[in-house]
C-alpha cells in the first residue's frame, strides 16, 4: 500500500501535465475538440486510421514539431496506443494495492497518462521549435531587407536564407519549393502560416503580400519588424532574469547557508576539546 500511493500520485501528475501540454494551444477551441471527439471513426482500415489520427489532431502536432518527414502519423498513433497499453499493464498490478477509490483512479489514470504522453512530447518539441524559429527570425528579416533593398524579389532573398540550417530555414525551403512547383505565392504563404502558427510569421507573410500587391517599400518595414522582435526578445530575457533572482535567493537560503553553517559547526565540534581546555 505504501508503494501504491506514490505511483498513484505520479500517475495523476503525469496525466495532468500531459493534459496541460495538450490543452495549452487549444484553450479557445474546446467546442471544436468536442465535435472532433464525437466524430471519431472506428479504426478498421488504413483510411480509418488516418481519419482517426486527423480527428485527434495528431498530424497537426507532428507538423508543428517539425517531424513530418521523419515521423509518420501512423507511427505516432501507434505510440499513443502502445502508451495506453503499457499504462494498462502497469495499472493492473498496481491499482489493487491502492486503498478505496484511489484504485479506480489509478487504474484509469495510468492508461490515460500513457495515451497522452506522446502528444505532450510533441507539444513540448513544438514549443521548443517555435522558440528556435522566433530567435532566428530577426536575422532572417534583416537579410531579406538587404536583398529587397538590393533589388531582389522577396522570395529570392528568402531562397538564400533557406540554404542555411535550422527550423526556420527548413520552413522557408518548403515555401520556396512550393513556389517553384507552381503554387501561387499567396497560397504558399498561407500554407506557411498554417504550418507555423506564429504571429511573427503571419506578419512577415502579410508584409510580403502587401509589398507585392501595393508596391509598398519592403526593406524598411522588415527592418522595423526585426527591431521590434529583438526588443521583445530582450524583454523576455529580462523577465526571465527577474524571475530567476528569487529562485537563486531561495536556493542560497535553503542550500548554501545551511551547508556553510554545517561546515562551521563541524569545525567547532572538532576543536571543542581545545576550547574546553582553555576554559
Amino acid at each position: 500500500m505504501s508503494g501504491a500511493l506514490p505511483l498513484a500520485f505520479a500517475a495523476l501528475l503525469l496525466a495532468a501535465a500531459a493534459a496541460g501540454e495538450l490543452l495549452r494551444p487549444h484553450l479557445g477551441d474546446l467546442e471544436g475538440l468536442g465535435r472532433r471527439a464525437l466524430a471519431l471513426p472506428l479504426p478498421g482500415t488504413d483510411r480509418s486510421l488516418v481519419e482517426l489520427a486527423t480527428s485527434l489532431g495528431l498530424a497537426e502536432r507532428v507538423a508543428r514539431a517539425g517531424l513530418s518527414q521523419r515521423l509518420p502519423v501512423a507511427a505516432a498513433l501507434g505510440a499513443k496506443v502502445a502508451g495506453a497499453a503499457g499504462g494498462a499493464l502497469l495499472a493492473a498490478p498496481v491499482a489493487p494495492l491502492a486503498p478505496g477509490r484511489l484504485a479506480f483512479a489509478l487504474a484509469l489514470g495510468i492508461p490515460i497518462a500513457g495515451f497522452l504522453v506522446p502528444d505532450a512530447c510533441l507539444e513540448r518539441r513544438a514549443r521548443q521549435r517555435q522558440r528556435q524559429l522566433r530567435s532566428a527570425l530577426p536575422d532572417a528579416l534583416d537579410l531579406v531587407a538587404v536583398g529587397a533593398a538590393a533589388g531582389l524579389s522577396p522570395l529570392s532573398a528568402v531562397a538564400e536564407i533557406s540554404k542555411s540550417s535550422g527550423p526556420l530555414a527548413e520552413e522557408l525551403a518548403v515555401l520556396i519549393a512550393e513556389s517553384e512547383c507552381g503554387l501561387p505565392q499567396h497560397q504558399a504563404l498561407e500554407r506557411l502560416r498554417e504550418r507555423v502558427p506564429m504571429p511573427e510569421i503571419s506578419a512577415l507573410s502579410a508584409l510580403i503580400e502587401r509589398s507585392q500587391r501595393y508596391g509598398s517599400p519592403l526593406a524598411e518595414q522588415l527592418q522595423e519588424q526585426a527591431s521590434g522582435l529583438r526588443g521583445n526578445q530582450r524583454r523576455r530575457v529580462e523577465e526571465q532574469a527577474a524571475r530567476a533572482a528569487p529562485k537563486i535567493q531561495l536556493a542560497v537560503a535553503l542550500l548554501l547557508v545551511p551547508s556553510v553553517l554545517l561546515v562551521i559547526a563541524a569545525g567547532l565540534l572538532a576543536n571543542v576539546d581545545r576550547f574546553l581546555a582553555g576554559l
